[in-house]
């Protein structure tokens, strides 16, 4: 297992409850594929530097999670399908 840091940004104008879903929907496909999430980090919703997709803040959220490369894989594609998501980024972080 990798220890990766996942930041990705959701879009604030829907419902708060599509929001958690949202959340919890990208939490599954780690917990999913066998993977452990040691810390989440809800940094609330913030104004974006710039616009994406004619949204001006997101709703940021931090996952550092301890999984494999094809749980890490998933993740990505479906968070890159996701018309709720407006930006993701994955980290890997190094080994100590």
């Amino acid at each position: 297992m990798t220890n990766y840091e996942i930041m990705f940004i959701v879009k604030t104008t829907m419902e708060s409850e599509k929001i958690k879903g949202t959340i919890e929907a990208m939490k599954k496909i780690i917990t999913d594929g066998k993977g452990k999430i040691v810390e989440t980090k809800d940094m609330g919703e913030k104004k974006l530097a710039y616009p994406i997709k004619k949204e001006l803040t997101g709703y940021y959220y931090v996952l550092k999670v301890e999984a494999s490369t094809d749980v890490i894989a998933e993740f990505d594609r479906r968070a890159s399908i996701d018309e709720t998501i407006l930006r993701h980024l994955i980290i890997k972080l190094d080994e100590e």
